[in-house]
């Protein structure tokens, strides 16, 4: 197999390109060293003509900076070159620069005390999610996933670490703090629905606004409107008992939304439906996001059902092993774990 070190110097280049290279190369080809590590690649970036550039003395001690007491770094070509094409696509984007960061998380780490024990959950969590984004969170049984979208969602305190939304620091938050926060800006969608069996599917989606003080007759006219939606405008008056899974969990699609919350957090939300109901629910919520530009995240034990995101990060014993960039956004088939 062919392996190279890549280093090319250019008179100028963009600061910020570079580092958005470096960062997203370091994801792409999955490369697990700390502080020795420099991935350098040459871009064409001719679209590139922002007056953020750097002369090629800083440069050098950049790269230098990444390549101290480091005697010799190898790349796979093949994976490099696909890095670079792939990296080429989102810089090339037009505001592949110009990304909102809505949640980064810093080193976080989650330790339960079994016994004499300590039990890692989380062991030093590292990502960004962007503004408008679709990831997904997979991993098997006991691997963290859930854990950490608890975490993410202010279920649980972490034991160390930073968990940022919104520029909002959850992690320094009182539990009245937190319930605020997650009323205003979070909506959550349960694997089990999590409807009441005494309201209809018109006051199932309503109820958040109840707790808001929203009057009712307004909370009627929301709640039509999210009904239309996700396309169960003849079901307003049925019960959870009336309605299929998929009716059910459309029900609880439109009740996260209700809100208008930014952000979207999603915990096996296909779990207790068939494959076609599954595939109906995935494409439901990739089109609201791309249609109301919400950040939506995702966990699944089922990597096939997170190829419709736009990353996936896979987690594995509390730790992130690789992030993935999709590009088709559709679910694969007949692939097991």
């Amino acid at each position: 197999m062919l392996f190279i070190f890549l280093i090319l110097f250019v008179e100028n280049i963009d600061y910020r390109f570079l580092i958005l290279v470096t960062k997203h190369i370091e994801n792409l080809i999955y490369v697990e060293y700390t502080k020795n590590v420099i991935n350098c690649a040459h871009f064409s970036y001719k679209s590139f003509k922002k007056p953020y550039f750097i002369k090629n003395t800083k440069l050098k001690k950049y790269i230098k900076g990444y390549i101290k007491d480091t005697s010799s770094i190898y790349y796979d070509i093949k994976i490099l070159v696909k890095g670079v094409k792939k990296m080429s696509e989102v810089c090339n984007s037009e505001n592949a620069t110009d990304k909102k960061v809505v949640i980064d998380v810093k080193n976080l780490m989650k330790i339960y005390k079994v016994g004499d024990d300590k039990l890692h959950a989380l062991d030093g969590v590292d990502f960004n999610i962007y503004e408008g984004e679709f990831v997904a969170i997979v991993g098997t049984s006991g691997s963290g996933k859930s854990t950490l979208l608890n975490m993410l969602a202010g279920l649980e305190k972490p034991t160390s670490g930073e968990i940022s939304i919104l520029g909002k620091r959850l992690d320094k938050m009182t539990e009245s703090q937190l319930v605020t926060f997650r009323r205003r800006y979070v909506g959550f969608i349960f694997q089990s629905f999590q409807l009441i069996g005494t309201m209809n599917a018109l006051e199932n989606i309503a109820l958040p606004l109840m707790f808001r003080g929203v009057p009712a007759e307004k909370r009627k006219k929301m709640a039509l409107k999210m009904l239309k939606d996700v396309g169960l405008e003849k079901h307003k008056k049925h019960l959870p008992s009336q309605m299929s899974g998929g009716q059910q969990q459309r029900v609880g699609v439109a009740r996260a939304l209700i809100g208008q919350p930014g952000i979207l957090f999603a915990d096996e939300p296909t779990g207790n439906l068939d494959s076609n109901t599954t595939k109906e629910i995935l494409n439901l919520l990739r089109k609201l996001v791309n249609e109301q530009k919400k950040t939506l995240v995702m966990v699944t034990h089922d990597r096939n059902l997170a190829q419709v995101a736009d990353r996936v990060i896979h987690i594995k014993d509390g730790k992130i092993k690789k992030i993935e960039i999709n590009e088709k956004k559709e679910i694969i088939e007949d692939e097991t774990y």
